[in-house]
Protein backbone atom coordinates (compact mmCIF):
# COMPACT_ATOMS: atom_id res chain seq x y z
CA UNK A 1 0.00 0.00 0.00
CA UNK A 2 1.30 3.26 -0.81
CA UNK A 3 0.48 6.20 1.31
CA UNK A 4 0.96 10.73 1.21
CA UNK A 5 3.54 11.23 3.89
CA UNK A 6 3.53 15.33 3.62
CA UNK A 7 3.83 17.13 0.40
CA UNK A 8 6.92 16.02 -0.83
CA UNK A 9 6.91 12.24 0.72
CA UNK A 10 4.72 8.82 0.34
CA UNK A 11 5.34 6.15 2.59
CA UNK A 12 5.29 2.44 0.66
CA UNK A 13 4.32 -0.71 3.13
CA UNK A 14 5.67 -3.66 1.82
CA UNK A 15 4.97 -5.87 4.35
CA UNK A 16 8.64 -7.53 5.53
CA UNK A 17 12.45 -6.64 6.06
CA UNK A 18 13.84 -8.05 2.98
CA UNK A 19 11.72 -6.11 0.21
CA UNK A 20 11.68 -2.93 2.32
CA UNK A 21 15.69 -2.91 1.81
CA UNK A 22 15.35 -4.29 -1.44
CA UNK A 23 12.80 -1.17 -2.60
CA UNK A 24 15.25 1.60 -1.04
CA UNK A 25 18.23 0.38 -2.26
CA UNK A 26 16.67 -0.13 -5.98
CA UNK A 27 15.77 3.58 -5.33
CA UNK A 28 18.47 4.50 -4.84
CA UNK A 29 20.89 2.94 -7.06
CA UNK A 30 18.72 4.16 -10.32
CA UNK A 31 16.66 7.14 -8.93
CA UNK A 32 14.03 7.86 -10.72
CA UNK A 33 14.03 11.61 -12.22
CA UNK A 34 12.66 13.74 -9.20
CA UNK A 35 13.22 10.99 -6.57
CA UNK A 36 15.53 12.55 -3.97
CA UNK A 37 15.70 10.22 -1.30
CA UNK A 38 14.46 5.98 -0.06
CA UNK A 39 14.74 5.80 3.61
CA UNK A 40 13.88 1.75 4.60
CA UNK A 41 11.87 0.94 7.66
CA UNK A 42 11.30 -2.39 9.47
CA UNK A 43 8.25 -3.02 6.54
CA UNK A 44 8.12 0.27 4.69
CA UNK A 45 9.79 2.30 2.71
CA UNK A 46 9.64 6.75 2.79
CA UNK A 47 10.48 7.67 -0.94
CA UNK A 48 10.74 11.20 -1.07
CA UNK A 49 10.64 13.13 -4.01
CA UNK A 50 10.65 17.17 -5.58
CA UNK A 51 7.03 17.65 -6.52
CA UNK A 52 7.96 20.04 -9.22
CA UNK A 53 9.91 17.52 -10.85
CA UNK A 54 7.99 14.13 -10.60
CA UNK A 55 5.20 13.03 -12.31
CA UNK A 56 2.78 9.61 -11.52
CA UNK A 57 5.40 8.69 -8.20
CA UNK A 58 2.67 5.74 -7.65
CA UNK A 59 2.93 4.01 -10.66
CA UNK A 60 7.15 4.84 -10.60
CA UNK A 61 7.52 2.68 -7.67
CA UNK A 62 4.91 -0.15 -8.46
CA UNK A 63 7.19 -0.84 -11.44
CA UNK A 64 10.18 -0.70 -9.05
CA UNK A 65 8.35 -3.38 -6.23
CA UNK A 66 7.16 -5.33 -9.56
CA UNK A 67 11.01 -6.09 -10.70
CA UNK A 68 12.41 -6.91 -6.92
CA UNK A 69 12.06 -10.16 -7.41
CA UNK A 70 15.98 -10.72 -8.61
CA UNK A 71 17.48 -8.71 -5.47
CA UNK A 72 20.03 -9.67 -3.74
CA UNK A 73 20.81 -8.42 -0.25
CA UNK A 74 24.31 -6.93 -0.09
CA UNK A 75 26.38 -4.73 2.41
CA UNK A 76 29.19 -4.16 4.76
CA UNK A 77 29.76 -7.12 7.33
CA UNK A 78 30.58 -5.51 10.68
CA UNK A 79 31.89 -7.45 13.28
CA UNK A 80 31.45 -6.16 16.51
CA UNK A 81 33.38 -7.32 19.79
CA UNK A 82 30.85 -7.56 22.76
CA UNK A 83 31.50 -8.35 26.88
CA UNK A 84 28.27 -10.38 27.51
CA UNK A 85 26.90 -10.81 31.08
CA UNK A 86 28.19 -9.17 34.23
CA UNK A 87 28.26 -5.15 34.58
CA UNK A 88 28.35 -5.16 30.78
CA UNK A 89 25.11 -7.28 30.38
CA UNK A 90 23.01 -6.82 33.40
CA UNK A 91 19.65 -8.21 31.80
CA UNK A 92 21.14 -11.40 30.60
CA UNK A 93 20.14 -13.21 32.90
CA UNK A 94 16.47 -11.90 32.88
CA UNK A 95 16.67 -12.56 29.02
CA UNK A 96 17.82 -16.15 30.11
CA UNK A 97 15.19 -16.58 32.19
CA UNK A 98 12.42 -15.45 29.26
CA UNK A 99 13.67 -18.19 26.85
CA UNK A 100 14.19 -20.86 29.13
CA UNK A 101 17.57 -20.81 28.36
CA UNK A 102 21.31 -21.09 30.13
CA UNK A 103 23.15 -17.82 29.83
CA UNK A 104 25.80 -19.52 27.73
CA UNK A 105 23.36 -20.24 25.32
CA UNK A 106 21.50 -17.12 24.92
CA UNK A 107 25.06 -15.89 24.45
CA UNK A 108 25.29 -18.84 21.98
CA UNK A 109 22.61 -18.07 20.27
CA UNK A 110 22.91 -14.48 20.04
CA UNK A 111 26.06 -14.70 18.16
CA UNK A 112 25.70 -17.34 16.25
CA UNK A 113 23.57 -15.95 13.32
CA UNK A 114 24.11 -12.69 11.26
CA UNK A 115 22.22 -9.75 11.93
CA UNK A 116 21.42 -7.51 9.40
CA UNK A 117 20.93 -3.61 9.80
CA UNK A 118 17.11 -2.68 8.65
CA UNK A 119 16.74 0.97 9.44
CA UNK A 120 18.51 3.82 11.37
CA UNK A 121 16.32 5.51 13.87
CA UNK A 122 15.27 6.97 17.64
CA UNK A 123 18.84 8.29 18.16
CA UNK A 124 21.74 9.09 15.49
CA UNK A 125 24.00 5.55 14.91
CA UNK A 126 21.26 3.65 16.25
CA UNK A 127 20.50 0.95 14.25
CA UNK A 128 18.07 -1.67 14.34
CA UNK A 129 18.85 -5.26 13.44
CA UNK A 130 16.58 -8.31 12.51
CA UNK A 131 18.12 -11.85 12.48
CA UNK A 132 17.75 -12.74 15.88
CA UNK A 133 16.86 -16.00 16.97
CA UNK A 134 12.96 -16.38 17.83
CA UNK A 135 13.59 -18.25 20.94
CA UNK A 136 15.45 -14.15 22.06
CA UNK A 137 12.20 -12.65 21.07
CA UNK A 138 11.67 -10.44 24.55
CA UNK A 139 8.89 -7.47 25.19
CA UNK A 140 10.90 -4.43 25.76
CA UNK A 141 11.32 -3.71 29.77
CA UNK A 142 8.41 -2.61 31.62
CA UNK A 143 10.20 0.36 33.00
CA UNK A 144 13.03 2.00 30.74
CA UNK A 145 15.68 3.22 31.99
CA UNK A 146 16.83 6.86 32.22
CA UNK A 147 20.52 6.23 31.29
CA UNK A 148 21.66 3.35 29.10
CA UNK A 149 25.72 3.28 28.48
CA UNK A 150 27.22 3.54 24.82
CA UNK A 151 28.18 0.47 23.48
CA UNK A 152 25.34 -1.34 25.00
CA UNK A 153 23.66 -4.42 22.91
CA UNK A 154 20.34 -5.06 23.62
CA UNK A 155 17.36 -6.96 22.51
CA UNK A 156 13.90 -6.68 22.18
CA UNK A 157 10.65 -6.83 20.00
CA UNK A 158 12.73 -9.37 17.71
CA UNK A 159 15.31 -7.15 17.23
CA UNK A 160 19.07 -6.48 18.27
CA UNK A 161 20.36 -2.93 18.72
CA UNK A 162 23.55 -1.01 19.71
CA UNK A 163 23.30 2.27 21.96
CA UNK A 164 25.73 4.69 20.01
CA UNK A 165 25.51 7.00 23.30
CA UNK A 166 24.33 7.14 26.87
CA UNK A 167 21.00 6.99 26.34
CA UNK A 168 17.49 5.82 27.79
CA UNK A 169 15.98 3.16 26.47
CA UNK A 170 13.50 0.10 27.18
CA UNK A 171 15.37 -2.92 25.54
CA UNK A 172 17.14 -5.86 27.75
CA UNK A 173 20.89 -5.25 27.96
CA UNK A 174 22.77 -8.33 27.48
CA UNK A 175 26.02 -7.40 26.82
CA UNK A 176 28.30 -4.29 25.99
CA UNK A 177 31.07 -3.46 22.99
CA UNK A 178 34.27 -1.09 23.42
CA UNK A 179 33.71 0.20 19.52
CA UNK A 180 32.71 3.55 18.43
CA UNK A 181 29.61 3.36 16.46
CA UNK A 182 28.86 7.05 16.02
CA UNK A 183 31.18 9.91 15.18
CA UNK A 184 29.58 13.21 13.87
CA UNK A 185 32.97 14.07 12.67
CA UNK A 186 33.46 11.95 10.24
CA UNK A 187 31.56 12.04 6.71
CA UNK A 188 29.78 8.90 7.13
CA UNK A 189 29.12 9.24 10.74
CA UNK A 190 27.49 6.20 11.57
CA UNK A 191 29.22 2.54 11.81
CA UNK A 192 26.21 0.54 10.85
CA UNK A 193 23.99 1.53 8.56
CA UNK A 194 20.79 0.41 6.64
CA UNK A 195 22.07 -3.35 4.66
CA UNK A 196 24.91 -4.01 6.55
CA UNK A 197 25.16 -7.47 7.95
CA UNK A 198 26.86 -8.05 11.52
CA UNK A 199 28.62 -10.39 13.39
CA UNK A 200 28.46 -10.27 17.11
CA UNK A 201 31.81 -12.03 18.55
CA UNK A 202 31.88 -12.46 22.22
CA UNK A 203 35.23 -11.55 23.81
CA UNK A 204 36.86 -11.39 27.83
CA UNK A 205 36.33 -8.63 29.88
CA UNK A 206 40.03 -8.21 30.13
CA UNK A 207 40.46 -7.82 26.18
CA UNK A 208 38.36 -4.54 26.72
CA UNK A 209 40.94 -2.07 25.89
CA UNK A 210 42.11 -3.88 23.09
CA UNK A 211 39.05 -2.86 20.85
CA UNK A 212 38.34 0.06 22.88
CA UNK A 213 38.08 3.33 19.99
CA UNK A 214 36.76 3.40 16.23
CA UNK A 215 36.97 -0.09 14.53
CA UNK A 216 39.84 -0.52 12.22
CA UNK A 217 37.13 -0.81 9.00
CA UNK A 218 35.49 2.71 9.16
Amino acid sequence: MIHPFGEAAILVEVGDPERAQALAASLRDEPPNGVTGAVPGRASVLVEFDPDAVEDLEIVVTAFLGALGGWAPSGRVRRIPVVYGGDHGPDLAGVAEIAGLSATEVVERHAAPEHRVLFDGFAPGFAYMGGLPDELDVPRLATPRTRTPAGSVAVADGMSGVYPADLPGGWWVIGRTPIKLFDPYRPGPAYLEPGDRVRFDPIDADEWSRFAGPPGDW
